[in-house]
């Protein structure tokens, strides 16, 4: 039976994800009590989602997510091995496919998105990432592997998609900015409206899975007297067990808040929080300033609102995390842009 490849212009992380599936599915079928935070997409197909998983060591160094790598961002195929991170992988590579590696890095050249500039660090920045008072981390695909609006969509509907690609559609307008926060949450939220108790099964059911690399930049900060607070727009409900995991204490999130009616019903959103908004995450930044009496505070993430946080008065410095989310014109305006929070620790040394 012939294996379908990708199409020749397929994005390069789709090439990838083909590589990976093509070497690992097998092993993991017949082994899968050893992956238990890989997620089964496709049961027939065996399709996993690895995401934060495996990566492509791309020169010395620097390791650029497979999943979601922009083509034009990789280099020439004798430089590239697919290496797999994280505890459950150690540090295997996989030169197996060598000829399909070089096809796909082929297709990279194609690509027209050109390189990002601030991919190295400035002395200024990194003055100002070691001398940060604070350091405020998004949360969804930045501190976790997850957007926790669309896993609880996932959940709320037993693993059905919305139709039309509604969640995805309204998830992508809210991350790049496209459309006013607010505007996109209110009609992802209207789409799943979940209860008390389906947010309650989604966290037992599909945990939040910590960025590889999170916990250790979380004990360097903390090791450097440097304090941390998430600031997203995802909800508080969702964020806790996030917090709690990673040893912060709950009076340092800073997100939406979940309104349920007497029977757990779902009532909305509380419109009063900073992070239901555009422009939010540089007032709740502004507000932490204020609180404690910072003088430099750093922002991390991956989206449009993380950018915002910038803002007059707000951030004075943002650090756009492309591990798990690449978007461009997000990453294009960042002060830096980080693939791996190795890249940070090394730097906090």
């Amino acid at each position: 039976m012939l294996t379908m490849l990708p199409p020749r212009h397929a994005p390069c992380w789709e090439w990838m994800r083909f590589l990976w599936t093509e070497a690992v599915k097998e092993h993991m079928h017949h082994d899968s009590a050893k992956y238990p935070r890989a997620r089964l997409i496709d049961g027939q197909n065996g399709t996993y989602d690895m995401a934060g998983l495996i990566s492509v060591l791309a020169g010395p160094g620097r390791l650029v997510p497979a999943h979601r790598s922009p083509a034009a961002r990789l280099p020439s195929a004798w430089q590239v091995a697919v290496q797999f991170t994280g505890p459950l992988f150690g540090s295997a590579k996989l030169f197996k496919n060598r000829a399909l590696l070089a096809a796909a890095l082929e297709v990279s050249k194609d690509g027209s998105v050109a390189p990002l500039a601030n991919t190295h660090p400035s002395e200024g920045v990194i003055e100002t990432l070691r001398n940060a008072d604070a350091v405020c981390f998004d949360v969804d695909s930045t501190v976790i592997l997850d957007e926790g609006i669309d896993e609880l969509a996932i959940s709320v509907r037993r693993g059905k998609l919305l139709p039309n690609g509604q969640q995805s559609k309204w998830s992508t307008a809210a991350m790049t900015g496209t459309v006013p926060f607010e505007e996109a949450l209110t009609a992802r939220l209207s789409l799943i409206k979940p209860s008390l108790s389906q947010v309650q099964e989604c966290l037992k059911k599909r945990p939040p899975r910590i960025s590889p690399g999170m916990a250790d930049l979380m004990k360097k900060l903390k090791k450097n007297n440097t304090d941390v607070f998430l600031v997203s727009g995802g909800f508080r409900q969702m964020i806790k067990p996030v917090a709690f995991e990673l040893g912060l204490p709950p009076e340092n999130i800073i997100a939406n808040q979940l309104l349920f009616g007497t029977s757990g019903e779902y009532a909305g959103f509380d419109p009063k929080e900073p992070t239901s908004r555009s422009g939010g995450k540089a007032k709740a930044v502004q507000q932490i300033k204020k609180d404690h009496g910072y003088k430099t505070v750093v922002m991390i993430g991956d989206g449009a609102t993380d950018l915002e946080a910038r803002q007059p008065g707000g951030a004075d410095l943002f650090i756009c995390y492309a591990g798990v989310q690449m978007r461009d014109p997000v990453a294009a305006e960042a002060d830096w842009v980080v693939f791996d929070f190795l890249e940070l620790i090394t730097t906090l040394a």
